[in-house]
Order: C-alpha cells, then structure tokens, then sequence
C-alpha cells in the first residue's frame, strides 16, 4: 500500500478510515543466568530476530517477525511453539553464544497493529468525526513513542494545539493527500 495508488480500496470507498492491519505474533520467554546483562539494549538482530531482558533474574522475552508469506493467522491466538525452535532459538544462539541451550518458558500471541500506509503513527483530530482524537498506527514502537504521543494528544485535547512537540507531520493530512511519512529502517 502506499505511493501514487493511495488510497486503495477499501479505504477510498470512505474518507478517513485508517489502513489499520492487525497480524498476530508471537512472545516467548525464557531464562538464561549467564546471558547479556543489564547494559543490554532491546536488540533485534540482522536475521530479524529480536530479544531483551526482562527484569534482574536472568530473565528474558523476545521474537521474530514472520516473512509476509509465513504470515500466520490473525484470526487464530494459539502459539507455534516450534517456532521458536526452528525460526527464533538458531538466530539468538549464533548472535549470542550464553543462549545457546535456552527453551522457552512461556509464551503468548497477541496482535501488532500497524499503519499500512507508512508504518507510522497517525495522531490527532479525526478529519470528519467531530471530537475524535486518534492515536494509533504505531508499527511496534508504541512503548517507546506513548509517552510523547499521550502528551501531544493531551495537549491537543486540553488547549487545541501542540505546545511541548509539533508532531503534526503524523496527522491525517499525509494519508488524505496521499503523501507517506518515510522513515529509513522500517
């Protein structure tokens, strides 16, 4: 989606309705004492394999997303856990050595929501429905852009404007005049 075709069907049929996608994924848990410490990062390897630590004890929660022909099923929560054999465990493993006998504790599926049109977020004043404010599309970063987005929406709501950071480039106008919001390793 995206470029000179936007907005495709069915989003042209009605104006201002978000090209929201929903795939599922996968989270799995496992332990690991002698893995990276707490000067880690969240780190998503090369191989698009993705982990951090979670907590002080050894402690970790990480996944991959699926090549677009792997795509599971949205519509079906239960885990593959020989995913993470297969898929996951041999990318960790060959980036960091302490995992490589790890096996997953637990694990969950849930949905990562995202912004077709540009992997970015949209905020702000919806363009036809009066008093509605979005805040959505944020493409697997929300924990890391909430704390400004809630503030910029807040502000929006309370005084009608951006006062602490003009994050007007993620409004609506992008996605009606057809113009994504790019933005490089996405």
């Amino acid at each position: 989606l995206g470029g000179s075709a936007w907005p495709p069907h069915p989003y042209s049929s009605f104006w201002g309705v978000l090209p929201l996608l929903s795939p599922s994924r996968y989270m799995f848990s496992w332990h690991c004492p002698d893995g990276p410490g707490f000067s880690c990062p969240f780190l998503i390897d090369t191989t698009r394999a993705y982990f951090r630590r979670d907590g002080i004890a050894g402690n970790y929660v990480g996944g991959m997303s699926p090549p677009e022909e792997d795509e599971p099923d949205p519509g079906d929560l239960s885990v593959d856990h020989g995913y993470f054999q297969e898929q996951i465990w041999p990318r960790l493993a060959r980036r960091i050595p302490a995992f490589n006998s790890v096996r997953p504790r637990s694990a969950w599926a849930g949905y990562y929501d995202h912004n077709a049109f540009d992997q970015n977020a949209v905020l702000g004043l919806h363009p036809r429905l009066e008093n509605l404010f979005v805040a959505t599309g944020f493409s697997g970063h929300g924990l890391q852009h909430s704390p400004a987005a809630g503030r910029a929406v807040a502000e929006l709501v309370v005084k009608g404007r951006y006062e602490s950071l003009d994050l007007a480039r993620l409004g609506w106008e992008r996605l009606l005049e057809g113009e994504p919001l790019r933005e490089d390793r996405v």
